[in-house]
Protein backbone atom coordinates (compact mmCIF):
# COMPACT_ATOMS: atom_id res chain seq x y z
CA UNK A 1 0.00 0.00 0.00
CA UNK A 2 1.19 3.52 -0.78
CA UNK A 3 0.16 5.84 2.05
CA UNK A 4 0.39 9.61 1.98
CA UNK A 5 0.45 11.95 4.97
CA UNK A 6 -0.11 15.66 5.41
CA UNK A 7 3.27 16.14 7.09
CA UNK A 8 3.33 19.91 7.53
CA UNK A 9 3.04 19.71 11.30
CA UNK A 10 5.47 16.81 11.49
CA UNK A 11 8.09 19.20 10.11
CA UNK A 12 7.05 22.50 11.68
CA UNK A 13 5.21 21.87 14.95
CA UNK A 14 7.17 20.83 18.04
CA UNK A 15 4.21 20.16 20.35
CA UNK A 16 0.88 18.28 20.25
CA UNK A 17 -0.08 18.06 16.56
CA UNK A 18 3.54 17.71 15.54
CA UNK A 19 4.13 14.90 18.03
CA UNK A 20 1.01 13.08 16.86
CA UNK A 21 2.07 13.39 13.21
CA UNK A 22 5.61 12.17 13.84
CA UNK A 23 4.54 9.29 16.07
CA UNK A 24 1.91 8.12 13.58
CA UNK A 25 4.44 8.05 10.76
CA UNK A 26 7.10 6.40 12.93
CA UNK A 27 4.98 3.58 14.38
CA UNK A 28 3.40 2.65 11.05
CA UNK A 29 6.64 2.73 9.08
CA UNK A 30 8.38 0.66 11.76
CA UNK A 31 5.68 -1.94 12.38
CA UNK A 32 4.29 -2.25 8.83
CA UNK A 33 7.47 -1.89 6.81
CA UNK A 34 5.99 -3.54 3.70
CA UNK A 35 4.13 -0.30 2.84
CA UNK A 36 5.47 2.93 1.34
CA UNK A 37 4.94 6.13 3.36
CA UNK A 38 4.97 9.47 1.55
CA UNK A 39 5.25 12.70 3.56
CA UNK A 40 3.85 15.84 1.91
CA UNK A 41 4.94 19.18 3.34
CA UNK A 42 5.07 22.79 2.01
CA UNK A 43 8.78 22.69 2.81
CA UNK A 44 11.25 20.01 3.85
CA UNK A 45 13.26 21.27 6.81
CA UNK A 46 15.73 19.79 9.27
CA UNK A 47 13.87 18.66 12.37
CA UNK A 48 15.71 16.77 15.08
CA UNK A 49 12.51 14.92 15.99
CA UNK A 50 12.27 13.48 12.47
CA UNK A 51 15.72 11.91 12.57
CA UNK A 52 14.08 8.49 12.73
CA UNK A 53 13.35 8.89 9.01
CA UNK A 54 17.08 8.40 8.33
CA UNK A 55 16.73 4.76 9.41
CA UNK A 56 13.58 4.00 7.43
CA UNK A 57 13.96 3.12 3.75
CA UNK A 58 10.18 3.07 3.17
CA UNK A 59 9.58 6.80 3.84
CA UNK A 60 9.72 9.49 1.16
CA UNK A 61 9.39 13.26 1.58
CA UNK A 62 7.67 15.50 -0.97
CA UNK A 63 7.53 19.30 -1.32
CA UNK A 64 5.71 21.41 -3.92
CA UNK A 65 7.22 21.38 -7.41
CA UNK A 66 7.21 24.38 -9.72
CA UNK A 67 7.36 28.14 -9.23
CA UNK A 68 3.67 28.71 -8.50
CA UNK A 69 3.30 25.82 -6.06
CA UNK A 70 6.45 26.86 -4.22
CA UNK A 71 5.45 30.51 -4.14
CA UNK A 72 1.93 29.72 -2.94
CA UNK A 73 2.70 26.66 -0.85
CA UNK A 74 -0.40 27.08 1.34
CA UNK A 75 -2.58 26.90 -1.76
CA UNK A 76 -0.63 23.85 -2.92
CA UNK A 77 -1.29 22.12 0.39
CA UNK A 78 -4.98 23.02 0.43
CA UNK A 79 -5.77 22.40 -3.25
CA UNK A 80 -3.03 21.31 -5.65
CA UNK A 81 -1.42 18.63 -3.48
CA UNK A 82 -4.16 16.20 -4.50
CA UNK A 83 -2.75 16.19 -8.04
CA UNK A 84 0.62 15.04 -6.67
CA UNK A 85 -1.14 12.25 -4.77
CA UNK A 86 -2.77 11.03 -7.96
CA UNK A 87 0.47 11.19 -9.94
CA UNK A 88 2.30 9.26 -7.22
CA UNK A 89 -0.48 6.60 -7.23
CA UNK A 90 -1.15 7.07 -3.52
CA UNK A 91 -3.76 4.56 -2.31
CA UNK A 92 -4.67 6.32 0.92
CA UNK A 93 -4.09 9.86 2.20
CA UNK A 94 -4.22 10.61 5.93
CA UNK A 95 -4.81 14.20 6.99
CA UNK A 96 -3.13 14.09 10.39
CA UNK A 97 -4.47 17.39 11.71
CA UNK A 98 -8.15 18.00 10.84
CA UNK A 99 -7.57 18.92 7.18
CA UNK A 100 -7.88 17.34 3.72
CA UNK A 101 -7.11 18.87 0.31
CA UNK A 102 -10.13 20.41 -1.39
CA UNK A 103 -11.60 18.03 -3.97
CA UNK A 104 -9.76 14.90 -2.82
CA UNK A 105 -13.11 13.08 -2.84
CA UNK A 106 -13.18 13.53 -6.64
CA UNK A 107 -9.95 11.58 -7.12
CA UNK A 108 -9.21 7.87 -6.85
CA UNK A 109 -7.30 8.46 -3.60
CA UNK A 110 -9.06 7.26 -0.46
CA UNK A 111 -8.83 9.58 2.54
CA UNK A 112 -8.82 9.56 6.33
CA UNK A 113 -8.73 12.59 8.62
CA UNK A 114 -7.71 12.74 12.28
CA UNK A 115 -9.74 15.08 14.47
CA UNK A 116 -8.05 15.88 17.76
CA UNK A 117 -10.69 18.07 19.35
CA UNK A 118 -13.42 20.60 18.62
CA UNK A 119 -12.39 23.00 21.35
CA UNK A 120 -12.95 25.93 18.96
CA UNK A 121 -16.65 25.09 19.04
CA UNK A 122 -16.88 24.26 22.74
CA UNK A 123 -14.83 27.22 23.95
CA UNK A 124 -14.80 29.90 21.22
CA UNK A 125 -13.50 32.48 23.71
CA UNK A 126 -10.06 30.88 23.60
CA UNK A 127 -9.62 31.60 19.87
CA UNK A 128 -9.50 34.65 17.64
CA UNK A 129 -12.48 34.99 15.33
CA UNK A 130 -10.57 34.15 12.15
CA UNK A 131 -8.66 31.21 13.66
CA UNK A 132 -11.89 29.75 14.98
CA UNK A 133 -13.80 30.13 11.71
CA UNK A 134 -10.90 28.69 9.68
CA UNK A 135 -10.46 25.70 11.98
CA UNK A 136 -14.17 24.84 12.04
CA UNK A 137 -14.57 25.24 8.28
CA UNK A 138 -11.61 22.97 7.49
CA UNK A 139 -12.56 20.33 10.04
CA UNK A 140 -16.23 20.24 8.98
CA UNK A 141 -15.26 19.87 5.32
CA UNK A 142 -12.72 17.13 6.04
CA UNK A 143 -15.21 15.17 8.14
CA UNK A 144 -17.82 15.36 5.39
CA UNK A 145 -15.61 14.23 2.50
CA UNK A 146 -13.29 11.71 4.25
CA UNK A 147 -13.88 8.01 3.77
CA UNK A 148 -13.18 7.56 7.48
CA UNK A 149 -12.61 9.81 10.49
CA UNK A 150 -10.19 9.01 13.30
CA UNK A 151 -11.09 10.59 16.64
CA UNK A 152 -8.32 10.54 19.24
CA UNK A 153 -10.78 9.92 22.10
CA UNK A 154 -14.41 8.99 22.69
CA UNK A 155 -14.92 12.56 23.90
CA UNK A 156 -13.81 13.84 20.49
CA UNK A 157 -16.01 11.30 18.69
CA UNK A 158 -19.04 12.51 20.63
CA UNK A 159 -18.21 16.11 19.72
CA UNK A 160 -17.90 15.27 16.00
CA UNK A 161 -21.32 13.64 16.07
CA UNK A 162 -22.82 16.51 18.07
CA UNK A 163 -21.37 19.50 16.22
CA UNK A 164 -20.99 18.17 12.67
CA UNK A 165 -23.91 15.70 12.61
CA UNK A 166 -21.67 12.91 11.30
CA UNK A 167 -22.87 9.30 11.35
CA UNK A 168 -21.05 7.54 14.19
CA UNK A 169 -20.27 4.53 11.95
CA UNK A 170 -17.93 6.75 9.95
CA UNK A 171 -15.81 7.53 13.05
CA UNK A 172 -13.20 5.25 14.60
CA UNK A 173 -11.56 6.01 17.95
CA UNK A 174 -7.80 5.43 17.81
CA UNK A 175 -6.01 6.74 20.84
CA UNK A 176 -2.79 8.69 20.60
CA UNK A 177 0.42 7.19 21.81
CA UNK A 178 3.52 9.04 22.92
CA UNK A 179 7.12 9.01 21.84
CA UNK A 180 8.92 5.78 22.66
CA UNK A 181 11.56 7.68 24.66
CA UNK A 182 9.00 8.17 27.44
CA UNK A 183 8.52 4.41 27.56
CA UNK A 184 12.17 3.70 28.42
CA UNK A 185 13.92 4.20 31.74
CA UNK A 186 16.90 6.55 31.88
CA UNK A 187 19.92 5.78 34.02
CA UNK A 188 20.30 7.55 37.35
CA UNK A 189 23.48 9.11 35.99
CA UNK A 190 21.65 10.69 33.05
CA UNK A 191 18.78 11.92 35.22
CA UNK A 192 21.26 13.50 37.64
CA UNK A 193 23.04 15.20 34.73
CA UNK A 194 19.76 16.70 33.51
CA UNK A 195 18.78 17.85 37.00
CA UNK A 196 22.17 19.53 37.37
CA UNK A 197 21.99 21.06 33.86
CA UNK A 198 18.71 22.81 34.64
CA UNK A 199 19.42 23.44 38.34
CA UNK A 200 16.38 21.42 39.46
CA UNK A 201 15.60 20.73 43.12
CA UNK A 202 15.74 17.20 44.47
CA UNK A 203 11.95 17.01 44.82
CA UNK A 204 9.47 18.82 42.56
CA UNK A 205 6.02 18.77 41.04
CA UNK A 206 5.64 18.95 37.26
CA UNK A 207 3.38 20.80 34.81
CA UNK A 208 3.73 20.17 31.05
CA UNK A 209 1.79 21.98 28.34
CA UNK A 210 1.36 25.19 26.40
CA UNK A 211 0.92 28.08 28.81
CA UNK A 212 -2.49 29.36 27.76
CA UNK A 213 -5.73 30.11 29.59
CA UNK A 214 -7.39 26.78 28.80
CA UNK A 215 -4.49 24.87 30.39
CA UNK A 216 -5.13 26.63 33.71
CA UNK A 217 -1.59 27.06 35.05
CA UNK A 218 -2.60 30.12 37.08
CA UNK A 219 -4.85 28.07 39.37
CA UNK A 220 -1.96 25.68 39.99
CA UNK A 221 0.28 28.65 40.89
CA UNK A 222 -2.33 29.81 43.39
CA UNK A 223 -2.23 26.34 44.89
CA UNK A 224 1.59 26.37 45.07
CA UNK A 225 1.38 29.69 46.92
CA UNK A 226 -0.34 27.78 49.73
CA UNK A 227 2.35 25.05 49.67
CA UNK A 228 5.56 26.95 50.52
CA UNK A 229 7.64 23.77 50.87
CA UNK A 230 6.83 22.55 47.33
CA UNK A 231 8.61 23.40 44.08
CA UNK A 232 6.93 23.38 40.63
CA UNK A 233 8.72 22.83 37.31
CA UNK A 234 6.79 24.18 34.30
CA UNK A 235 7.67 22.88 30.83
CA UNK A 236 6.01 24.92 28.10
CA UNK A 237 5.89 28.19 26.21
CA UNK A 238 3.29 30.93 26.10
CA UNK A 239 2.59 34.59 25.44
CA UNK A 240 -0.05 36.80 27.07
CA UNK A 241 -1.28 34.21 29.55
CA UNK A 242 2.29 33.30 30.49
CA UNK A 243 2.93 36.96 31.27
CA UNK A 244 -0.15 36.92 33.50
CA UNK A 245 1.31 33.91 35.34
CA UNK A 246 4.73 35.59 35.66
CA UNK A 247 3.10 38.68 37.11
CA UNK A 248 1.32 36.55 39.70
CA UNK A 249 4.61 34.84 40.62
CA UNK A 250 6.35 38.19 41.01
CA UNK A 251 3.49 39.76 42.97
CA UNK A 252 3.46 36.90 45.49
CA UNK A 253 7.24 36.38 45.56
CA UNK A 254 7.12 32.78 44.32
CA UNK A 255 10.26 32.96 42.18
CA UNK A 256 12.12 30.46 44.38
CA UNK A 257 9.27 27.92 44.06
CA UNK A 258 8.80 27.97 40.27
CA UNK A 259 11.15 26.91 37.44
CA UNK A 260 10.19 27.56 33.81
CA UNK A 261 11.74 25.44 31.05
CA UNK A 262 11.14 25.33 27.29
CA UNK A 263 12.76 24.22 24.04
CA UNK A 264 13.89 20.92 25.57
CA UNK A 265 14.75 17.88 23.53
CA UNK A 266 12.78 14.71 24.21
CA UNK A 267 15.55 13.02 26.17
CA UNK A 268 15.80 15.99 28.53
CA UNK A 269 12.03 16.19 28.91
CA UNK A 270 11.57 12.49 29.60
CA UNK A 271 14.35 12.56 32.22
CA UNK A 272 12.62 15.47 33.97
CA UNK A 273 9.36 13.48 33.96
CA UNK A 274 11.07 10.46 35.50
CA UNK A 275 12.62 12.55 38.28
CA UNK A 276 9.41 14.43 39.18
CA UNK A 277 7.27 13.65 42.23
CA UNK A 278 4.02 13.81 40.23
CA UNK A 279 2.37 15.52 37.26
CA UNK A 280 -0.42 18.06 37.70
CA UNK A 281 -2.46 18.64 34.54
CA UNK A 282 -5.36 20.97 35.45
CA UNK A 283 -6.55 21.78 31.90
CA UNK A 284 -10.21 22.68 31.50
CA UNK A 285 -10.62 20.65 28.29
CA UNK A 286 -8.52 18.53 25.91
CA UNK A 287 -8.98 16.21 22.99
CA UNK A 288 -6.82 13.62 24.75
CA UNK A 289 -3.98 14.84 26.99
CA UNK A 290 -0.60 13.43 25.93
CA UNK A 291 1.31 14.68 29.03
CA UNK A 292 -0.89 12.38 31.15
CA UNK A 293 0.23 9.39 29.11
CA UNK A 294 3.88 10.51 29.17
CA UNK A 295 3.67 10.67 32.96
CA UNK A 296 2.15 7.19 33.29
CA UNK A 297 4.94 5.71 31.16
CA UNK A 298 7.45 7.69 33.26
CA UNK A 299 6.06 6.00 36.37
CA UNK A 300 4.86 9.08 38.24
CA UNK A 301 1.32 9.71 39.58
CA UNK A 302 -1.06 12.10 37.81
CA UNK A 303 -3.52 14.68 39.14
CA UNK A 304 -5.81 15.92 36.39
CA UNK A 305 -9.31 17.12 35.60
CA UNK A 306 -12.54 15.35 36.42
CA UNK A 307 -14.76 14.62 33.36
CA UNK A 308 -14.11 14.95 29.63
CA UNK A 309 -11.42 12.80 28.02
CA UNK A 310 -9.00 12.87 30.94
CA UNK A 311 -9.98 9.49 32.39
CA UNK A 312 -9.44 7.89 28.95
CA UNK A 313 -5.79 8.92 29.11
CA UNK A 314 -5.29 8.65 32.87
CA UNK A 315 -7.07 5.38 33.63
CA UNK A 316 -8.79 4.31 36.84
CA UNK A 317 -6.01 5.11 39.31
CA UNK A 318 -5.12 8.70 38.45
CA UNK A 319 -6.51 11.48 40.64
CA UNK A 320 -9.37 13.54 39.17
CA UNK A 321 -10.27 16.93 40.62
CA UNK A 322 -12.24 20.09 39.93
CA UNK A 323 -9.52 22.18 38.22
CA UNK A 324 -10.88 25.38 39.79
CA UNK A 325 -10.86 24.02 43.35
CA UNK A 326 -7.57 25.02 44.94
CA UNK A 327 -8.32 23.26 48.22
CA UNK A 328 -9.03 19.97 46.45
CA UNK A 329 -5.87 20.30 44.35
CA UNK A 330 -3.80 21.11 47.45
CA UNK A 331 -5.21 18.16 49.39
CA UNK A 332 -4.39 15.70 46.58
CA UNK A 333 -0.86 17.05 46.12
CA UNK A 334 -0.12 16.62 49.83
CA UNK A 335 -1.73 13.19 50.10
CA UNK A 336 -0.08 11.66 47.03
CA UNK A 337 3.29 13.14 47.95
CA UNK A 338 3.19 11.77 51.50
CA UNK A 339 1.16 8.55 51.18
CA UNK A 340 3.70 6.10 49.76
CA UNK A 341 1.24 3.22 49.58
CA UNK A 342 -1.23 5.23 47.50
CA UNK A 343 1.57 6.66 45.37
CA UNK A 344 2.98 3.22 44.53
CA UNK A 345 -0.46 1.89 43.67
CA UNK A 346 -1.06 4.84 41.32
CA UNK A 347 2.29 4.23 39.64
CA UNK A 348 1.77 0.49 39.14
CA UNK A 349 -1.82 0.79 37.92
CA UNK A 350 -0.93 3.77 35.74
CA UNK A 351 1.85 1.86 34.00
CA UNK A 352 -0.50 -1.08 33.47
CA UNK A 353 -3.13 1.23 31.92
CA UNK A 354 -0.49 2.80 29.66
CA UNK A 355 0.28 -0.53 27.97
CA UNK A 356 -2.73 -0.15 25.68
CA UNK A 357 -0.97 2.92 24.21
CA UNK A 358 2.26 1.21 23.16
CA UNK A 359 3.61 1.67 19.63
CA UNK A 360 2.57 -1.85 18.66
CA UNK A 361 -1.03 -1.43 19.79
CA UNK A 362 -1.43 2.01 18.23
CA UNK A 363 0.07 0.89 14.90
CA UNK A 364 -2.19 -2.18 14.71
CA UNK A 365 -5.28 -0.08 15.38
CA UNK A 366 -4.32 2.49 12.75
CA UNK A 367 -3.57 -0.14 10.12
CA UNK A 368 -6.90 -1.82 10.82
CA UNK A 369 -8.66 1.44 10.00
CA UNK A 370 -6.52 1.91 6.87
CA UNK A 371 -7.36 -1.60 5.62
CA UNK A 372 -11.05 -1.01 6.19
CA UNK A 373 -10.90 1.93 3.78
CA UNK A 374 -8.62 0.62 1.02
Amino acid sequence: MKIGFDAKRAYFNSTGLGNYSRDTIRVLASHFSENEYHLYSPKITDNERLKFLDNLSNCYSHAPIGFLNNTFSSYWRSVNMKHDLVEENIDLFHGLSHELPLGIQNTKVKSIVSIHDLIAMRFPQYFSYFDRISYIKKARYACNVADKIIAVSHQTKEDIIRFFMINEEKIEVVYQGCNVIFQKKHTEKFKNEISKRFNLPQDYLLYVGTIEERKNLLTLLKCIKELPSYHLVVIGSGKAYKNKCLQYIQRHKLENQITFLSQLDLAEMSAIYQTARLLIYPSFFEGFGIPILEALFSEIPVITTKGGCFSEAGGPSSSYINPNNIDEMKKEIIDISSNNERREKMIQNGLLHAQQFTDENISKRLMSVYNSVV
